[in-house]
């Protein structure tokens, strides 16, 4: 959780920086400008990077901070109260939610992947699977003593990480036969 929210802060910090690049020339080269299919350019321009009025980066240097702290005060050993992490959940399931939103928008609509986005998005799926694990491992989440077991079981079994892998490898895959021919020339 720590990692993975330490690399979204740098890729929002990286994105905010080009947003305001971008506000002040429009015409601005930025280096992930690579081709067709890879311009952190094109979906920077596009409505769906500001959607609330403002560059969505600025939501990850605003919230990655949190998770950090977050992230660090569980290192140390606090344990948060229930309504905490259950709130933590839940907003981090709208991270989660928002990232792949943006993702199929530029996968689907604005027909271009920014790198850094793409980095936004692989570190809110692991730390919210990260958070998930926390919550089920601590019964946050309430289960009845059968589902408990079962769900802890599944667990030391590693099956969260398997899922984590294979989200990676279907967007990886997706991402390959759409742009193969960028990515290949």
């Amino acid at each position: 959780m720590l990692a993975s929210s330490l690399l979204s802060l740098v890729a929002s910090f990286v994105l905010s920086v080009d947003a305001v690049r971008l506000a002040a020339d429009p015409d601005v080269a930025l280096s992930c400008n690579i081709n067709a299919a890879i311009s952190c350019g094109k979906v920077a321009v596009a409505w769906q990077a500001s959607l609330f009025g403002f560059p969505n980066a600025f939501l990850g240097l605003v919230t990655e901070p949190v998770v950090i702290t977050i992230a660090v005060a569980a290192l140390t050993g606090v344990r948060f109260p229930r309504w905490f992490m259950l709130a933590a959940q839940a907003v981090y399931l709208l991270g989660l939610v928002f990232a792949y939103w943006l993702f199929a928008q530029s996968y689907v609509v604005i027909g271009a992947l920014c790198p850094w986005c793409l980095l936004v998005t692989a570190s809110t799926t692991t730390v919210f699977t990260s958070l998930l694990r926390v919550n089920l491992v601590q019964n946050t989440l309430g289960l009845r003593p059968p589902a408990y077991e079962r769900t802890a079981s599944l667990l030391r079994t590693g099956v969260d990480h398997a899922v984590v892998v294979v989200i990676f490898v279907l967007l990886a895959a997706a991402i390959v036969v759409k742009y193969q021919h960028e990515l290949f020339g």
